[in-house]
């Protein structure tokens, strides 16, 4: 398996391999600003938790996926969810994606720690060629936090997947290169030194 479970640690926060036992601290960090209702995201509430968590380890007992929960270490609570998704060990591609953090730690340096532990791992550990980020047309705020990252647009997927209502999403698709990422590092480290 190219992906293995792993844990990853930065100054504030910890990713951690999801599992059942997490749901309902998910449930409670999906309440923090509601963000079931967001018609163009996929994240968890009580209704759809065991759902969510049992896809994504199907997909990770196939060696596609890797999900983690994300954990704030002053606290030790759960404030969110990502994984390396879409794995494709022999083109040494893999998403990062499913990603979503509580009303209360958006716009903190939550994201770019993340972002930095995961592309880290992927360029460094997994040797990874090239990491893609995706998102709706219509999630402006995740388009632009993408951008912010350093990720260049690819293009757009129209009609990419049928939604619950029975209307199509367009995926927006950003990548970063291996050529590309100890730039992209510099810089997310320059971000974070900005939060302090």
């Amino acid at each position: 398996m190219w992906l293995k479970d792993v844990e990853l640690e930065s100054e504030t926060i910890k990713l951690i391999p999801l599992t059942n036992e997490h749901s309902g601290a998910l449930v409670e960090a999906s309440a923090d600003g509601d963000l079931w209702e967001l018609w163009f995201t996929s994240v968890p509430n009580k209704e759809n938790i065991n759902s969510y968590i049992a896809s994504a380890l199907e997909q990770k007992s196939k060696g596609l996926a890797l999900p983690f929960v994300v954990v704030e270490k002053s606290s030790g609570r759960v404030i969110g969810s990502t994984r390396f998704c879409n794995a494709d060990p022999v083109n040494q591609r893999v998403e990062i994606g499913y990603t979503w953090y509580s009303k209360s730690f958006q716009r903190t340096s939550c994201n770019t720690e993340c972002k930095l532990l995961l592309l880290t791992y992927a360029f460094e550990i997994l040797g990874s060629i090239a990491v893609e980020l995706r998102t709706s047309w219509h999630n402006h705020a995740s388009r632009a936090a993408i951008a912010r990252l350093g990720a260049k647009q690819d293009g757009v997927l129209r009609n990419h997947q049928q939604l619950p209502n029975g209307g199509y999403r367009d995926t927006v698709v950003f990548s970063i290169i291996n050529a590309e990422w100890l730039c992209v590092k510099e810089s997310l480290k320059f971000k974070l030194s900005t939060y302090s």
